[in-house]
């Protein structure tokens, strides 16, 4: 496991650094914990936290540079007292918390900026995380297939692949599994119901999982048998796919998050698809599951090594279908590299 305390600090000019945001302290400390409070100095970090986490923090982190304290009867003052420059999120930290520290009398500084230029490369033992991560979701995924039966539900179908993340080690879900059979599928985030799979249904599945807090998120659109009457769709489908390699292949370091949308969207308009692309190509993935570096039309994100997105045009027509084809992607040397090495991207048929 690695700690972010000091990359987070060296970015800001500040005496100290106190989070109190669930994710942000998993972020600094690499351990989860839902109440108190880490403090970063120019010392390292110490974790404020209840007699709910205090044994499996001093468990983890000895011989660290994380300190992990009981927070007992303390008090904010009594953590930052001797403070002068203090760093928070203003984004992530309530107005009610804003309050009480400014009744402490410092300068409060915010450290969004840090937080988000920090988070935003990921470490090795990060893209690690992510990379069992998105390994779990595809053979979940791959086990998932040969279960799917005439008459299933989409809510019985997310279940099931739900239950094989956590089998194959997975912490959770990185976000509510969408499943959609049909039409429904032309609703991007579909919710996912009690409509029964028939054969012929398009099913499209939008899933993820969790290791270490770090999300993995793809999308697989496939057929469950054919009946014949899937000549657009599939013509789509070939194009979305189209789309997807060509991001892979043309994408490189250097380029905003507007350039590399516009690989897979030119495409598509070329194809007669762009009005039915209606949403990003991507989005940034770590420990949340959408966070930067954005990839979109507006996105001037300029995007580099280390950082972590997804791949995902789509053609939706209402009523009929919709396709999507998503991966979890990183960029090394320059290039993209899938994190999803196991999953058919070619249209398969069950």
């Amino acid at each position: 496991m690695v700690t972010n305390g000091k990359k987070l600090f060296d970015l800001l000019n500040v005496d100290a650094i106190f989070i109190t945001c669930e994710y942000q302290m998993r972020y600094v400390t690499g351990f989860a914990a839902e109440n108190g409070g880490v403090l970063v100095n120019k010392d390292g970090v110490t974790l404020y936290t209840d007699s709910r986490y205090i044994e499996a923090a001093e468990k983890l982190f000895q011989n660290s540079k994380v300190t992990p304290v009981l927070w007992g009867g303390k008090t904010w003052k009594d953590v930052l007292s001797g403070y002068q420059r203090v760093a928070i999120s203003f984004a992530e930290t309530s107005h009610a918390d804003v309050l009480k520290l400014q009744e402490i009398g410092m300068e409060l500084v915010n450290a969004d900026e840090a937080f988000k230029k920090a988070m935003t490369v990921k470490n090795e033992w990060e893209l690690s995380c992510i990379q069992k991560a998105c390994e779990i979701a595809e053979d979940a995924f791959l086990a998932l297939l040969p279960e799917i039966k005439e008459g299933m539900t989409e809510t019985e179908v997310a279940a099931l692949l739900e239950y094989n993340m956590r089998k194959l080690g997975a912490q959770g879900v990185s976000f509510d599994t969408i499943v959609a059979f049909g039409a429904h599928a032309a609703v991007p985030h579909h919710e996912t119901g009690n409509t029964k799979l028939q054969f012929g249904d398009e099913v499209l599945i939008d899933f993820g999982c969790r290791v270490n807090g770090y999300c993995s998120d793809i999308t697989r659109t496939f057929l469950f048998g054919d009946d014949g009457k899937h000549e657009s769709f599939k013509k789509a489908y070939a194009a979305v796919l189209k789309a997807h390699t060509l991001v892979k292949e043309k994408l490189t370091a250097g380029m905003t998050g507007k350039e590399a949308d516009a690989i897979a969207r030119d495409y598509l308009k070329e194809q007669g698809y762009g009005e039915l692309f209606t949403h990003s190509l991507g989005h940034g993935i770590g420990l949340n599951v959408h966070e930067f570096p954005g990839v979109s039309p507006r996105s001037e994100s300029v995007l580099e090594d280390g950082m972590v997105f997804s791949d995902e045009p789509g053609v939706y027509v209402a009523g009929e279908y919709g396709i999507r084809i998503e991966d979890t992607v990183t960029l090394q040397n320059g290039k993209v590299v899938s994190f999803m090495k196991k999953t058919n991207r070619e249209l398969v048929i069950l």
